[in-house]
């Protein structure tokens, strides 16, 4: 069973940035990693995802430009870099794993970390 320990998240004023971190217990080598947020009252939703060795990554559509994803598998570790922050990003940030491509639902990952709080002041 892979464990997934989210860190880096905060408070942070509209327009600042902030820099995820996810570390798995184990390889994550064939895996497609992935990030998603969960805001008060809403359901979970996909933010960006990344296929191993660096390959083609996909994120939702009011992120692209600002939030970037990226991955370590020498340090079993995938990152989600957040520029320009606005207060509808605030949300607890999930990151999860899957063999599965193309992936961008939750119920398609296999394994889940506890998230990390975001919160966007104005």
């Amino acid at each position: 069973q892979v464990q997934l320990v989210e860190s880096g998240g905060g408070l942070v004023q509209a327009g600042g940035s902030l820099r995820l971190s996810c570390a798995a217990s184990d390889t994550t080598l064939g895996y497609y990693m992935a990030w998603f947020r969960q805001a008060p009252g809403k359901e979970r939703e996909f933010v960006a995802r990344l296929s191993w060795a660096g390959g083609i990554g996909t994120t939702r559509a009011s992120v692209k430009g600002r939030f970037t994803i990226s991955r370590d598998d020498d340090k079993n570790t995938v990152y989600l870099q957040m520029n320009s922050l606005t207060p509808e990003d605030t949300a607890v940030y999930y990151c999860a794993m899957t063999k599965r491509p193309w992936a961008t639902t939750v119920g398609e990952y296999d394994y889940w970390g506890q998230g990390t709080q975001v919160t966007v002041s104005s």
